[in-house]
């Protein structure tokens, strides 16, 4: 937190400890003077009753502003402290997407009472938007549009703008025909530098770039970010304009799907912020972590059985060493796989085209995991052929109890070092190729690639990675 907002922190805390009769006006003074997103982020900070006191000094406008900003566990505990009529007011000084946005963390039945508390413009406006998913262009669009007919002067297109009630900037405005389909649009520079009798069809940018309401919010982004643009109409089946989407919506678009793959990286879930209980908290994590721990029974059960055939062959002492370095090789082939998921999943959701193509992926991925595997296992050879020396394997003797424990001999030791090399190197070829494949067949279902970076895939590597290598250490120690 910024020097600012700790100092803001301190002086409502001060003035809320100190409760006079003045202490509303005092506070209401300190607050006018700051910008929401300042408020947003010590309000996140404050218990429930001073939050209360902090929204009652608020300016309509304001609060609502500070609605939207707070992050969802913040803005799950504001939801209960507001009452329905209350929510509503700050509801209707939003712009519509906005708003639509908000009502949707809410449950069905309380967004419902929300609605009602609304005008019916408004209540008509936003369950329109909610009608859409979430993360399509439908759900995020602003139906506030400037547009005119392609018929239309200079002089009435100006005054369309003039008339249109939107309070952000706009730089362009939407032509359509006569039953609504979209053609392009004008830049303001151009109706002001031409006689106001000029037709509007006659400055039309036919090229302009336009997407679906069905459009997936982050194909979006990558439309924004490929071609710098500031607005994008949405039309519908039938190319009839509805809305349009703007650059500061879009950044709030990256933001979200930007945290979506951490979240799902590390096998969690964004949900998990919508609920202040460590209970919630728990629940989300352990939806995730208790496959991952059957994922590791799996590890086990392949080491347990490994373990039987090395008995069976007299080979214990070539098990134990073995044994010591399986975290190793579960560890860095786990990681190198991670990495090239990482790089895959990123290039997927920024619509980078060489990420699109499998076989190029592919290709440069392969050059580099033969590197890596090749170095990894060069190097794990030489400290698997070291750390055993540090111990005194004398000491196994007798060690098991009534088991005859015989200490291994050089050439057996050098075989361990060389099935660890080469596992090691098989392991991250393998991992690497599942950390390149995956998200691919994951998008291809329709399944977020970023799972397949999560502790799922990785456990996988774990068991896989494991069996190789006691799979090749029995082989070349026979």
């Amino acid at each position: 937190m910024a020097q600012e907002q700790k100092q803001l922190l301190e002086q409502i805390e001060e003035l809320l400890a100190d409760q006079t009769q003045s202490t509303p006006v005092a506070l209401k003074n300190l607050l006018s003077e700051k910008r929401s997103s300042d408020i947003a982020e010590v309000v996140e900070l404050l218990d429930n009753d001073q939050r209360r006191a902090v929204f009652d000094v608020l300016q309509k406008p304001v609060s609502a502003e500070v609605l939207e900003k707070v992050d969802g566990a913040t803005r799950a505990g504001l939801f209960e402290l507001l009452k329905p009529d209350e929510f509503a007011d700050l509801i209707s000084e939003l712009d519509a997407d906005d708003a639509a946005d908000l009502l949707a963390e809410l449950p069905e039945n309380e967004s419902r009472e929300v609605l009602e508390h609304l005008t019916e413009e408004e209540a008509k406006q936003i369950k329109y938007l909610m009608s859409y998913l979430e993360d399509s262009a439908g759900g995020i669009m602003d139906p506030h549009v400037v547009s005119v007919s392609e018929d239309a002067t200079v002089a009435e297109a100006i005054s369309e703008i003039r008339a249109a009630e939107i309070d952000e900037d706009f730089y362009s405005v939407f032509v359509v025909n006569r039953i609504g389909q979209f053609l392009g649009d004008v830049r303001i520079r151009s109706l002001i530098t031409v006689p106001e009798n000029t037709k509007i069809k006659q400055l039309i940018d036919t090229d302009t770039i336009s997407v679906k309401l069905d459009t997936d919010q982050e194909e979006v982004r990558n439309i924004f970010s490929k071609n710098d643009l500031i607005v994008v109409p949405v039309l519908d089946e039938n190319n009839k304009l509805v809305g349009r989407i703007t650059a500061d919506r879009i950044i709030e678009v990256a933001e979200e799907e930007a945290a979506e793959d951490i979240y799902a990286m590390a096998g969690t879930d964004a949900a998990e912020l919508e609920n202040i209980s460590s209970l919630h908290a728990a629940g989300v994590r352990m939806t995730w972590l208790l496959p991952c721990l059957l994922g590791t029974a799996v590890t086990a059960v392949v080491v347990l059985l490994f373990k039987n055939v090395f008995i069976e062959a007299g080979h214990l002492a070539i098990f134990l060493t073995v044994f010591a370095f399986t975290p190793m090789i579960a560890a860095i082939s786990g990681n190198a796989g991670l990495q090239t998921s990482a790089i895959v999943v990123s290039g997927l959701a920024t619509g980078d085209l060489a990420a699109l193509r499998l076989g190029q992926v592919f290709a440069r991925e392969v050059r580099v995991a033969l590197f890596v595997a090749l170095a990894c296992g060069v190097v794990g050879g030489f400290i698997c052929a070291l750390l055993p020396n540090l111990i005194n394997t004398s000491a196994l003797a007798g060690s098991t109890g009534t088991t005859a424990v015989v200490p291994i001999g050089l050439a057996q030791h050098m075989r361990i070092v060389f099935a660890f090399g080469t596992a090691m190197f098989s392991a991250i070829m393998v991992a690497t190729t599942l950390g390149l494949f995956l998200p691919f067949l994951f998008r291809r279902i329709g399944i977020d690639p970023a799972i397949s970076s999560g502790p799922l895939v990785t456990t996988a590597n774990d068991s896989i990675s494991v069996a190789i290598y006691l799979a090749l250490a029995l082989l070349l120690t026979q």
